[in-house]
């Protein structure tokens, strides 16, 4: 059997679009590949594989296609088998400040020229500043656009060669005619400002990758492990499943565990987007990089590598950027033909001005302006700003979403969520605490507390949750519960034991009438329970007058703190809100009713729960509309995989956070419509990025092509229009949660 295999690498060397395009073709041109995808903004491509293709083979392809190629483990790291190693030498900077040095003196002239300064270097001068630029620092472009050729391709770096080696060209050519009018400056001034932009390009870049940066800053090296009562430091990769880790105050945990001794305060902003410290204590689950403030802990080891909470995180938000929505593969098949469509326009523009005239160039040539014009259609076309316009958005998006406690596992489901329409929510453990709490507690006779004694004394060996709920609101209420012998079970009824004198019953209102309890008295009884109380379990004895009734206890699930601001969230969105459950009508319709939810589906099994969420999606008249599912349970698993956006709480099960595209750190179901929300920012940030990098280009190309731009004003628009869309990007950092969480 064939066995399937993921592979990222991180490929150097692209320049835009089309060269995101080329490594993605030459990549599933490799037999076995069956599917790549390149990110340009993130400089890494994910691959699936299968035999014969190996890893080595696939970074080769990248290689031969003309880019740098290296393998990245599992956690992201460069491999130490990389394809290539990394480029030594000056820094990026240094080298953008070189190309202005040499630049500099070449432009002055025509800066001074409108303050009535007329000068220039001598010819021989300008040629010795702008031939390093053209050549030294300029190469790469040459290497870039040759590889580019040879893959049959084009590239932004093809158009910067082409267009600078035009304007340096006729430089020379002009030099040796004896003219005086040379245009060295124009070919220097572009290089160095597209040299620039790449420049602050790459720094914004980097800063839309912070929120990944951060997480990855939160896994310690090493951590204290206490083996046969010694404890000793030793590096993450030797920590062992069930090790017992010590934690000092201060300090980072450094694996997921169970607390075995201690209690502390720990703050896990950086994982859950809870802002206020969590006790822990023994028997609490901790989570690898929340930070320990108070108390010391000893953690017994559950998950160690790739497999602890916080590497899923860093993993799913890395997928989450890696992936492309629609919009980009539609943007990719423009960037395709862009380099094409430009080079032509470029050769029109220079046929028309050489040919018909126009306007003739400084020197009475029409020639010089037709290739000054044409060199400004080369620069101004910006194609990198299209590649860049939809993946810097989308990873600034799921950055800020994860730091606020929201993993979004692929971008198809970030550009969906904002059209969402209908949310469906399940009720238990997602719209309630899902912990059965003893809302009330009514005797016959008034002995209250005597009756709730009695009651927590037969439940003290059960681990049900309503014998839970009795025993915590018994303690609670500081009782003396005394001790119950001769335990039974009987099985669907309740539990009976021998308490004091008498024997003490607690079960189902069919078990008390079995045993001969007065109807009558339950009804009196229970009609002074409440009615959103939706359990309800009877308290009888057996003394030597017969079966006598003591009360009702009365259960319900508490509403979460954030579920009431959760659907109002969502309704001033103008979001329909729908509550499917399995549980009884009368306890949905008790939910709904306070929160405000207009329609209910109450007693579904989980296959009724895939059909509804079915039904939802087609209701709308005309087409089809999106709907959301929000569960937490392995029950809810099939609708949330029907829904067009599936949300889990990572409290849930691990089943319904598989399944679902969106997993929210906190049990916090307002988390919802903040998703929704932050994809909407980010959808339009798409598509006001989209915007600007089509007009920048379809603006500016007619404009050089018709003589309105020179190439140095032209390079300037190329190099801004790029770090314009990752600047517009970034904004969506300062994005923050309504309602301040």
């Amino acid at each position: 059997m064939t066995t399937n295999n993921t592979l990222n690498l991180a490929v150097g060397g692209m320049s835009c679009a089309s060269c995101s395009s080329t490594v993605e073709k030459a990549l599933l041109k490799v037999q076995g590949v069956t599917q790549a995808t390149v990110n340009l903004a993130t400089e890494k491509a994910q691959i699936d594989f299968a035999a014969p293709a190996t890893p080595e083979q696939i970074a080769r392809a990248v290689v031969d296609a003309g880019y740098e190629a290296e393998i990245l483990n599992a956690s992201g790291e460069k491999s130490s088998a990389s394809s290539t190693p990394a480029r030594e030498g000056f820094g990026e900077g240094a080298l953008v400040a070189i190309a202005a040095l040499l630049t500099l003196p070449l432009v002055l002239p025509m800066v001074a020229l409108p303050f009535g300064e007329h000068w220039m270097l001598p010819g021989w001068m300008q040629l010795l500043l702008a031939t390093p630029v053209q050549f030294w620092l300029g190469g790469r472009f040459y290497r870039a656009g040759l590889k580019a050729v040879q893959n049959r391709t084009g590239n932004m770096d093809l158009l910067v060669a082409i267009g600078t080696s035009a304007a340096y060209g006729l430089s020379v050519y002009m030099m040796e005619q004896g003219s005086g009018h040379l245009y060295f400056e124009a070919s220097s001034a572009v290089i160095t400002l597209v040299m620039l932009g790449k420049w602050l390009e790459g720094r914004a870049k980097r800063q839309t990758t912070a929120a990944i940066a951060a997480l990855q800053a939160l896994r310690p090296d090493t951590a204290r492990v206490r083996r046969k009562g010694v404890d000793q430091t030793i590096a993450m990769a030797e920590v062992q499943l069930n090790d017992e880790v010590v934690v000092r105050p201060g300090e980072r945990i450094p694996v997921d565990g169970l607390v075995l001794e201690g209690s502390s305060h720990v703050d896990e902003a950086l994982i859950t987007g809870e802002s206020e410290p969590v006790v822990k204590a023994v028997g609490s689950k901790v989570t690898g990089g929340a930070v320990n403030l108070d108390g010391l802990l000893l953690v017994q080891t559950s998950a160690v590598g790739t497999e602890t909470t916080l590497a899923r995180i860093i993993r799913l938000v890395e997928d989450a950027q890696a992936a492309k929505p629609d919009i980009q593969k539609l943007v990719d098949k423009v960037s395709a033909v862009f380099v094409p469509v430009v080079l032509v326009i470029a050769l029109f523009t220079l046929l028309g001005w050489g040919l018909l005239g126009g306007s003739p160039g400084v020197g009475g040539n029409p020639w010089e302006q037709a290739i000054l014009n044409a060199v400004a259609v080369l620069v101004i076309a910006c194609p990198c700003a299209l590649g860049l316009a939809t993946p810097t958005a989308i990873m600034a998006g799921t950055g800020v979403a994860a730091r606020h406690g929201i993993l979004i596992k692929d971008a198809q489901a970030l550009e969906l969520a904002h059209s969402i329409k209908t949310v469906v929510f399940d009720k238990t453990g997602t719209l309630t605490v899902g912990k059965p709490t003893l809302m009330q507690f009514e005797a016959v006779h008034g002995e209250r507390s005597s009756m709730l004694a009695k009651a927590a004394a037969v439940e003290a060996g059960s681990m049900h949750p309503l014998a839970s709920a009795v025993k915590n609101r018994a303690q609670q209420d500081e009782l003396e519960v005394p001790h119950a012998t001769d335990l039974q079970d009987v099985a669907g009824k309740g539990l009976s034991a021998k308490v004091g004198d008498a024997r003490v019953y607690v079960g189902t209102i069919r078990w008390m009438e079995e045993l001969g309890v007065s109807a009558p008295t339950m009804q009196e009884v229970l009609a002074r329970v409440n009615a959103n109380a939706a359990t309800r379990s009877w308290v009888a004895e057996k003394t030597d007058a017969g079966i006598r009734l003591l009360g009702v206890l009365a259960f319900g699930d508490e509403l979460k703190p954030s579920a009431q601001s959760a659907v109002n969230a969502l309704h001033a969105l103008k979001v329909d809100t729908v509550l499917l459950t399995g549980d009884t009508t009368a306890s949905a319709q008790r939910v709904a009713s306070e929160l405000g939810i207009g329609h209910v589906m109450a007693e579904q099994l989980p296959g009724d729960k895939s059909k509804a969420v079915q039904a939802l999606h087609n209701s709308k008249e005309g087409g089809k509309q999106v709907v959301a599912m929000v569960g937490d349970g392995i029950n809810d698993a099939p609708a949330l995989a029907m829904a067009d956006v599936s949300f889990a709480m990572s409290t849930g099960t691990d089943v319904a956070m598989h399944t679902a595209d969106v997993t929210l750190m906190r049990s916090d179901p307002s988390l919802v419509a903040q998703t929704i929300d932050i994809s909407r920012r980010t959808y339009n940030k798409i598509k006001q990025n989209l915007f600007w990098a089509f007009i920048y280009n379809a603006v500016g190309i007619p404009l050089a092509a018709l003589g309105y731009l020179n190439p140095v004003l032209a390079g300037m628009a190329m190099a801004l229009s790029s770090v314009s869309v990752v600047t517009n990007a970034l904004m969506l950092r300062n994005w923050k949660p309504r309602g301040g969480a």
